[in-house]
C-alpha cells in the first residue's frame, strides 16, 4: 500500500491497483496540494458527515464514479445527492477490490449543514481501518481519546496511525501520544491541525511527546510506502 496525506485530513491510499481517498477535504483547504476536479478515485471512504470531511465527495463521485464507504446514515444520505454507495456501520467490516475495510468508534458529532442553516444527522462519527496484504492503516476520523483504543489495537496491529491533534474539536497533543500509546501503532503521523485558527498546533511538538511510536510529520503530498 501506498499512503499519502494531503493537509488537514485528507488521505490517500493505493493498493491493488485502486486509489482511495479518505475526507476528501479539497475545496476550502488551504493545506492541500490536491484539486478536487483532477481526482479520480475508485473508492470514498468517509469517517463522519462534517463538513470539512465530506468536503467534495459528491462531485468527485459523480465525475468519477467513485463507490462511497460510509455510516449507514451518511451513505443513505448521499445515495440521495445520485452517488453509488455502500453503507457500514461500527462494528462491521467488509472485503472490497482494494482490501478490508472496518470501522471503529469516534467520539464526536456527525452532522451535515444546510443552505438555511439547518443540520442533518448523519449517523455516529467513525475510525476506520484500512487492511491489505498483512498491512494496516488506522484513520481515527474526528475523535478524543477514549480505552477503548487498546482494544483496536489489540484486535487489528497497525502500522500507520492517522490521529487528530489539533484540540478544541478533537484530542489535542497531550491525548493523542496517549492514544498512540493505547494503539501500539508502528508510526503515528498527526492530522486535523492547522487548518483553522482554534487547531493551531505544532506537529513537531506533539511527535516529541510520543514514547512508543514513531512518529513522522508528513506535509501534503508526502507518501510512506508499507
Amino acid at each position: 500500500m501506498k499512503i499519502s496525506f494531503h493537509g488537514h485530513s485528507v488521505v490517500k491510499i493505493e493498493s491493488n491497483g485502486k486509489k482511495i481517498l479518505i475526507d476528501p477535504f479539497i475545496t476550502g483547504n488551504e493545506l492541500t496540494d490536491l484539486k478536487a476536479e483532477e481526482q479520480n478515485p475508485d473508492f470514498i471512504i468517509l469517517t463522519h458527515g462534517h463538513g470539512d470531511h465530506v468536503g467534495d465527495t459528491v462531485t468527485i463521485a459523480k465525475r468519477s464514479g467513485a463507490l462511497v464507504i460510509a455510516v449507514n446514515e451518511l451513505a443513505l444520505y448521499l445515495q440521495h445527492q445520485g452517488l453509488n454507495t455502500h453503507p457500514m456501520h461500527i462494528g462491521g467490516s467488509r472485503e472490497f477490490e482494494f482490501g478490508k475495510v472496518k470501522f471503529t468508534p469516534a467520539f464526536h458529532g456527525s452532522g451535515l449543514e444546510q443552505e438555511d442553516g439547518t443540520f442533518l444527522y448523519m449517523g455516529m462519527p467513525a475510525g476506520v481501518l484500512v487492511m491489505n496484504d498483512g498491512k494496516t492503516v488506522y484513520h481515527a476520523g474526528d475523535t478524543s481519546i477514549f480505552l477503548d483504543m487498546k482494544l483496536i489495537g489489540e484486535l487489528h496491529p497497525i502500522d500507520l496511525a492517522f490521529l487528530p491533534i489539533g484540540d478544541n474539536f478533537t484530542m489535542g497533543p497531550d491525548d493523542a501520544a496517549l492514544a498512540a500509546e493505547f494503539l501500539k501503532a508502528k508510526t503515528v503521523v498527526p492530522v486535523h491541525y492547522n487548518t483553522f485558527p482554534p487547531i493551531k498546533q505544532d506537529p513537531n511538538k506533539f511527535i516529541a511527546k510520543l514514547k512508543a511510536s514513531n512518529g513522522k510529520v508528513m506535509k501534503p503530498g508526502d507518501s510512506i510506502q508499507l
